[in-house]
């Protein structure tokens, strides 16, 4: 396959659709194939998934041979993960626990980060424009680099009304901005890292029908671990609401996937989740059985779009999938943790 060119991809990438991501993808690989000098060596080594198997999957073109590496999540804790040549505008960083290092994933240009993610959060919920964002996220304001502050900051510069903003530690204030919101009916999405949203939710159990409550997980230590079920239960009962949204995103990824009350996340448009056997890693599993979860990320386009995660799950036929844990020897990471 001859190699793309960056900005000929860029646009498609905008557009991506169902029917085309294989070809894309297939496009992307040789891309970074050739210009990630990290993956061009993992590739080297052929360890990977065989292209025909991917290509069943839809991940890639019929007729593509060879082996399709997905990088290790644990290489973004040591390298800056490039494709390409070109100096970085900003950084993301994981939050990391004491004494763990913290991964690190190079921004090319902050502005297609944003608009991917504005484009991954309206093919679920329509524009962000059209929201109150009322964002709770303690532990990630107090902190620079993070990719979730910055999408929720960009979310919040959209969104119109004067009552979308960040919220620290003021619940009364946030309880006083909820009741306006609910007052006006408009669209209102509380976002909020796990354990903030306990702590509110206990302060402050309150009826908030109407508002869609959207957690990014997250307890980093902070409280006594939950399933995801307890917390949702917990979450439903103090507030009153039918269901719970999740969030599932991190450092290492441009592309965002959502649960809108199930146990299953959908993945955004330039997204993709297959999961390999435990036990090995170059063996596809089959759809609803547990394994290790492998993200390809066409949003990735400057860094690395295969990415092997730490996060155990099941696939399922119509693209969704389930995160029920970590790997036994994985670190633990500030996003989706909790362990059903």
């Amino acid at each position: 396959m001859q190699t793309p060119d960056r900005k000929d991809l860029l646009p498609q990438i905008a557009n991506v659709t169902k029917d085309n991501f294989g070809t894309l993808a297939g496009a992307v690989f040789a891309l970074q194939r050739s210009n990630n000098q990290l993956y061009a060596a993992l590739c080297h080594a052929s360890f990977g998934l065989q292209a025909d198997r991917l290509a069943k999957e839809g991940l890639f073109p019929p007729g593509m041979q060879g082996n399709i590496p997905f990088l290790p999540i644990s290489f973004f804790k040591n390298r800056l993960v490039k494709t390409g040549d070109w100096q970085e505008q900003t950084l993301f960083s994981s939050s990391g626990t004491t004494g763990q290092s913290p991964s690190q994933h190079a921004v090319r240009e902050l502005d297609f980060y944003l608009v991917n993610t504005r484009r991954g959060f309206s093919a679920f919920y329509g524009d962000p424009s059209n929201w109150t964002i009322l964002a709770l996220l303690p532990s990630y304001l107090e902190r620079k680099g993070s990719s979730l502050v910055a999408m929720a900051d960009y979310f919040i510069r959209l969104s119109r009304p004067l009552e979308s903003g960040f919220f620290l530690h003021d619940f009364t204030a946030l309880r006083d901005r909820l009741q306006v919101c609910r007052q006006k009916a408009r669209p209102t999405l509380l976002l909020g890292v796990s354990f903030a949203l306990l702590d509110f939710a206990e302060a402050f159990p309150m009826d908030l029908s109407g508002v869609t409550i959207m957690e990014t997980g997250g307890m980093k230590g902070r409280r006594a671990e939950l399933t995801r079920t307890e917390l949702h239960d917990f979450l439903k009962q103090s507030w009153q609401v039918p269901v719970i949204h999740s969030e599932y995103g991190m450092t290492e990824l441009f592309s965002q996937a959502y649960s809108t009350g199930t146990t299953r996340f959908q993945p955004a448009p330039t997204m993709r989740v297959i999961a390999t056997e435990i036990y090995d890693p170059f063996s596809v599993q089959e759809y609803g059985k547990t394994g290790v979860l492998n993200v390809l990320d066409l949003a990735n386009l400057d860094s690395c779009s295969f990415i092997q995660t730490e996060d155990i799950g099941r696939v399922f036929p119509d693209g969704s999938f389930e995160v029920l844990g970590r790997l036994d020897a994985a670190e633990l990471r500030g996003c989706n943790l909790m362990v059903e």
